[in-house]
């Protein structure tokens, strides 16, 4: 017999990442100290939310693919209205249950920053040409971090460039959110380690820092599954035979009332509130874990491996290795962005002068105009052709399509 959701409320909040909390000045710390602006009243979560909002990495969010490539129909989501579903999703969540929502929020907003163009299958492109040119690896996860770390910058109140520079707790929400994995419940890790020493092979054993961390993990996965579904449906792939297959599934779970994405977040917040405490973990029912599991399966299987999906990947790898090799023919040391100017923005001017922009100030401090990481050097080959991955990493699906374009037409 189900209990009463509401003896639930609020039952997170003792754990709440808030000032009384053991790991709070751990959870608010930033790589750099970040003075406060005279009459500042946002809180220090806050204050990342509109980091992350006025970042370009942000709103190039809105032309990025969610699951269907470069879509033209506007009612198929892309990859900013899944971030806005995570937000929802999270906030209500952390809401009930007494969390910090700020902190979800902030969480929410950066955790796909770091998306490469068309979706997973742009992941694997640039991870494969990672891997060929000895340049470690590439997961979005990892990549979100990085963006907010070191590629995104900000003029402060006195003009100056400065890198996003975020807390601690944002930041490895950001690194820990993969909505992919199965997990029957959540828990918080107790310490506090280098997020950058988490790499693909070891990412498992990282549960987030935060119940706010963790709480956003689980609420990727149940912004995803439903809209996935919804969207396939109305761009008409699945056949009868899938559709009926799907009717079959949902027949033995009577909670669920019809197939739309609706129905299907209702009952996987509800159901994950009601269960949840902080001894038992963040879990769901063993019915609607299962139901999660089923969807998960049946979009991986006529969803995500669809034949028009396949199709489009092919495009899209020579997309991403035609600019990726287009710009690492320009290689050439110390006199790499003369290269640029002289060989490389003649012959394809929108992509050789972005491109320019791109590198040139990660590349050297420019004056008292600019306070932000210095990460290529020019004189390491293998520091340059990463340069090229982040400047892909970052360009939506219509951007990287417009320079194949141009290296492909006269």
């Amino acid at each position: 017999m189900k209990t009463d959701i509401l003896q639930h409320k609020d039952v997170f909040a003792c754990v709440a990442m808030t000032p009384d909390h053991p790991h709070w000045k751990q959870a608010v710390s930033r790589e750099t100290p970040s003075p406060l602006k005279p009459d500042e009243i946002r809180s220090e979560f806050d204050r990342d939310n509109g980091r992350i909002l006025h970042s370009l990495a942000y709103t190039r969010l809105k032309a990025k693919t969610q699951v269907f490539f470069h879509t033209h129909d506007d009612r198929i989501c892309t990859r900013i209205e899944h971030v806005n579903h995570v937000i929802s999703v999270s906030n209500t969540i952390a809401r009930f249950l007494g969390l910090n929502s700020e902190l979800t929020y902030a969480i929410a907003m950066g955790h796909d920053l770091g998306h490469a163009p068309f979706g997973h299958s742009g992941e694997v492109f640039l991870d494969n040409l990672c891997k060929e040119h000895g340049l470690g690896e590439f997961w979005h996860e990892k990549n979100s971090l990085r963006v907010v770390d070191s590629l995104e910058l900000l003029q402060d109140t006195q003009g100056q460039y400065k890198n996003l520079n975020l807390t601690y707790a944002v930041r490895d929400g950001i690194i820990s959110h993969c909505g992919e994995v199965n997990q029957d419940k959540l828990f918080p890790r107790e310490e506090a380690i280098d997020l950058n020493s988490i790499s693909n092979l070891n990412r498992g054993r990282y549960a987030p820092y935060t119940w706010e961390g963790c709480v956003m993990k689980i609420s990727d996965k149940i912004a995803y599954l439903g809209r996935d579904l919804e969207d396939a449906q109305r761009l008409g792939i699945l056949s009868e035979a899938q559709s009926k297959e799907l009717e079959h599934i949902l027949l033995g779970y009577p909670m669920v009332e019809a197939a739309n994405n609706t129905n299907f977040i209702h009952v996987f917040i509800t159901d994950l509130c009601r269960n949840s405490t902080p001894e038992k973990g963040l879990c769901f029912s063993k019915e609607v874990y299962e139901l999660m599991k089923m969807l998960m399966k049946f979009n991986y299987q006529n969803i995500y491996k669809h034949p028009r999906l396949k199709n489009y990947e092919s495009y899209a790898k020579m997309v991403i290795r035609s600019i990726f090799e287009a710009l690492s023919a320009a290689y050439a040391g110390e006199r790499t962005l003369g290269m640029i100017k002289r060989e490389v923005m003649p012959i394809y001017p929108k992509l050789g002068r972005e491109f320019l922009d791109f590198i040139e100030i990660l590349t050297k401090q420019q004056g008292t105009g600019s306070r932000h990481k210095r990460i290529y050097d020019l004189t390491d080959e293998r520091s340059y052709l990463r340069a090229i991955i982040d400047f892909i990493s970052l360009l939506t699906d219509r951007t990287a399509i417009e320079f194949f374009n141009e290296l492909t037409s006269f």
